[in-house]
């Protein structure tokens, strides 16, 4: 089998974080552009000057979808302005718009020093193009603790050209009311039949299985990515016959039961009347009132809604994988959000220093302790905040693979398209089959754009 196998087993914001709307953002690149922008936000820090204390006197323009920026890190940006001088100016772009302002910038020779991206190699090289569009990083002395499946999901032609700080062991799983499960005398489900029987138990009981929110465009898509292992159990070396165009996705039969298995959720009712507007910033909200049984969240929910809410403690909250086509493999997804030094930066020296020291060893550490969507991270040597139900999850899930996105190429740079085709069908206007055929017909665009062997 080709799956790849691991040994190992997101998003609070503070108020006074600056969201940027995007189209402010677009009007500041032209008009930057008009000027002769410096990939800076800053007319001082096109000068590079230092002060009469040797700090320098340069602002670092950081760009990055909404909730990939951390307080923790916000907090270790002004220790390090105290240290060196240099501010991080922080631009947080609705998720939605993200990635349209980001290739506009891009496009236009206007990068800001810093801006964020996800990982994976098709990702990197079509969506950033960062050959062109980013710095090489593979000299500097983080690459070599960076855990080697992230430094791989951030490589092209042999060369390193971002940095991921994320919890990448943590997967999305489904969280579950504990004291409802047992109220209801309801066991962990193994089969999607099992978790679609479960859930109608609940929705007898007048509360809402699952919590979904579709409308930020996203998040839905992980119900069909992450259970990519499994499909590749079922199939056997599905993964590569997708690389190598030896087969597409409408040729597996598991990928259409997946799809087909969650829009029978969205018709049984499971996500409740107003799943098409709910956001996942109501996600903790809804599960602690009780209104809702269980989401598909990042692990560290549990902490968020115990603290949030006295009624419920932290081993009150457990966890399964999604169990569509049976799933009962643990998914990892080594990537994640990433920052990459836009190579037009007039402050690339000072952009490297400021990724070497958010790499320290007391700061990585400071981002565990001082962020509660974070449980450990992908470098060696911390102390991590994994509960008692999540190495529970750990050790009764044994079996492990990676996910779609960072396996098969050319699916992560579509995903927004992937949701909104996902919507589609639950609305009625495709069947489950059209989204598999619409995935293909972007991959084979996007591999001819790359020029790939394999489908020419």
């Amino acid at each position: 089998m080709s799956k790849r196998q691991l040994n190992r087993g997101n998003k609070g914001m503070k108020k006074w974080t600056i969201v940027v709307p995007a189209a402010l953002l677009v009007m500041a690149s032209a008009l930057t552009a008009c000027g002769g922008g410096s990939g800076s936000g800053d007319n001082t820090a096109s000068e590079g000057a230092s002060n009469s204390s040797g700090k320098k006197n340069i602002t670092l323009t950081y760009m990055a979808s909404q909730g990939w920026i951390k307080d923790a890190e916000m907090e270790l940006a002004k220790k390090f302005e105290e240290e060196t001088g240099i501010k991080i100016d922080f631009q947080n772009v609705p998720s939605d718009q993200y990635f349209n302002v980001l290739k506009t910038k891009l496009n236009a020779g206007e990068g800001p020093d810093i801006f964020g991206g996800q990982s994976g190699y098709s990702e990197i090289t079509m969506n950033y193009n960062v050959e062109s569009n980013a710095v090489d990083l593979s000299d500097q002395e983080w690459v070599q603790r960076e855990d080697p499946l992230s430094v791989e999901q951030l490589t092209a032609n042999g060369k390193v050209y971002a940095l991921t700080i994320w919890d990448t062991y943590s997967s999305f799983v489904v969280a579950y009311n504990k004291k409802l499960f047992s109220q209801l005398n309801l066991d962990l489900p193994k089969t999607y039949e099992e978790f679609k029987n479960a859930a109608l138990t609940i929705q007898k009981t007048g509360v809402t299985p699952i919590y979904e929110p579709i409308a930020d465009g996203w998040h839905h898509v992980l119900w069909f990515a992450e259970p990519g292992p499994n499909y590749e159990k079922l199939e056997p070396n599905l993964y590569d016959d997708l690389n190598q165009n030896k087969k597409k996705f409408v040729d597996s039969q598991a990928m259409l039961d997946s799809l087909t298995q969650f829009k029978e959720m969205y018709d049984l009712g499971f996500f409740g009347d107003n799943v098409l507007s709910d956001t996942g910033s109501d996600t903790v909200a809804k599960l602690g009132s009780g209104q809702f049984a269980m989401s598909l969240v990042a692990q560290s929910v549990a902490q968020e809604w115990s603290d949030q809410y006295d009624d419920y403690e932290i081993e009150d909250i457990g966890f399964f994988p999604i169990p569509l086509t049976d799933n009962q493999i643990y998914y990892i997804n080594p990537g994640g959000p990433s920052k990459f030094i836009y190579s037009g930066s007039k402050h690339i020296e000072e952009a490297k220093q400021y990724f070497e020291f958010l790499t320290k060893q007391e700061n990585l550490q400071y981002m565990v302790d001082n962020d509660a969507t974070i449980s450990n991270l992908n470098f060696p040597g911390l102390n991590n905040k994994y509960t008692a139900e999540q190495q529970k999850l750990f050790d009764s899930y044994p079996e492990r693979g990676t996910d779609i996105q960072d396996y098969v190429n050319y699916v992560n740079p579509q995903w927004m398209d992937i949701g909104k085709d996902m919507v589609a069908m639950l609305a009625g206007v495709i069947e489950p089959i059209d989204v598999l055929k619409s995935i293909d017909e972007r991959r084979e665009s996007m591999a001819k754009v790359a020029q790939d062997s394999n489908w020419q």
